[in-house]
């Protein structure tokens, strides 16, 4: 059975009649499937590595850059299993006095070296397939044929293997994509084997390279958009500002709210501030704890921090309240 904890810490002081000063700040760890889940990626990444340095040699000593591309589009699928291995391995690690959000960046950096490689390897595999256009090379089908449906066993059983893991892990869920759509680059080598085998069609193979580095394209361009917009703080995918907005002005003793900042510290760990500026009668510890368990509960947002304001807060302008303060 899995557990889960959380704990959220309130905070608040007086400055005076009517300023109240708060913090609200709520975060929760699931446990339970971890040591499952990273024992199954690990497997998984086994097994991917070991056949692709097999298909690597099988593509260079048959000719078939299909196969060699196949074994690019599997190494997308290494990078994501060992990112996902890794993000459970960090995600365990405590946060130190200088890292005070742990390691969980150490994911989007390897994701962005990642994209970046395997682009250029896609871009290769293109150049090359053009220039086998121009002067094809002998390709022998029959160990390409075997490479390729040796490859497509692979990779539905290393889709088995996360299948049995927790399904509501998205580490989990992603590298499982990624080596279902892996399997689908077997397929096509197959294809291509199948035709220069029965048709002597080697051109097949240039095509079939074509096809599946546009692929290994597109999943590293979604790699690197993805972790250049976690590192610029963008707001993280399936979170709306205005929906966060409306939520939180619609929390009982929020006249209105400003300052609202959205971004993600890693994958799956959105992270929200807010000032709130208080009605009246409300107390802003409250108020605070108030918002931040609705972030929770409405957006799945464990980490918020809560500034409430007194209504009076938002007329007054700093410099008054720093010659107040000066004042004997």
């Amino acid at each position: 059975m899995g557990q889960g904890h959380a704990h959220r810490v309130e905070h608040g002081h007086e400055y005076g009649p009517g300023h109240a000063h708060g913090h609200a700040h709520g975060h929760g760890h699931g446990h339970g499937h971890g040591s499952s889940d990273a024992r199954r990626l690990g497997m998984a990444l086994a097994l991917t590595v070991a056949f692709l340095g097999v298909e690597v040699v099988a593509g260079w000593l048959s000719g078939s850059l299909a196969l060699l591309s196949d074994a690019g589009h599997m190494l997308t699928d290494a990078g994501a299993l060992l990112l996902a291995l890794v993000a459970q391995r960090l995600a365990a690690r405590s946060r130190t006095d200088r890292r005070t959000f742990g390691y969980r960046r150490a994911e989007i950096l390897a994701a962005l070296l990642n994209g970046a490689v395997l682009a250029g390897s896609a871009i290769w595999i293109i150049f090359e397939a053009v220039q086998r256009f121009r002067d094809p090379p002998e390709i022998l089908g029959v160990p390409m044929l075997i490479v390729a449906g040796l490859g497509l066993i692979v990779n539905l059983l290393a889709a088995w293997i996360l299948a049995g893991g927790d399904t509501d892990n998205a580490n989990v869920r992603a590298a499982a994509a990624h080596v279902l759509s892996d399997a689908a680059g077997s397929v096509a080598a197959l294809v291509a084997a199948i035709l220069v085998i029965g048709w002597n069609i080697n051109s097949a193979d240039a095509v079939v390279s074509i096809a599946i580095s546009l692929l290994i394209l597109w999943g590293a361009w979604r790699l690197i958009r993805g972790a250049v917009d976690v590192l610029m703080e963008g707001t993280p995918e399936g979170i709306e500002p205005e929906a966060l907005s409306a939520v939180i002005c619609a929390t009982p003793g929020v006249e209105s709210m400003h300052d609202l900042h959205v971004w993600a510290i890693s994958s799956g760990f959105p992270v929200v501030t807010v000032h709130v500026v208080l009605d009246g009668s409300a107390h802003g510890t409250d108020v605070a704890r108030s918002v931040a368990e609705r972030l929770e509960r409405e957006f799945g947002i464990e980490h918020a921090t809560v500034q409430p304001e007194a209504p009076e807060a938002k007329l007054v302008p700093a410099s008054a309240l720093v010659g107040r303060q000066q004042q004997p």
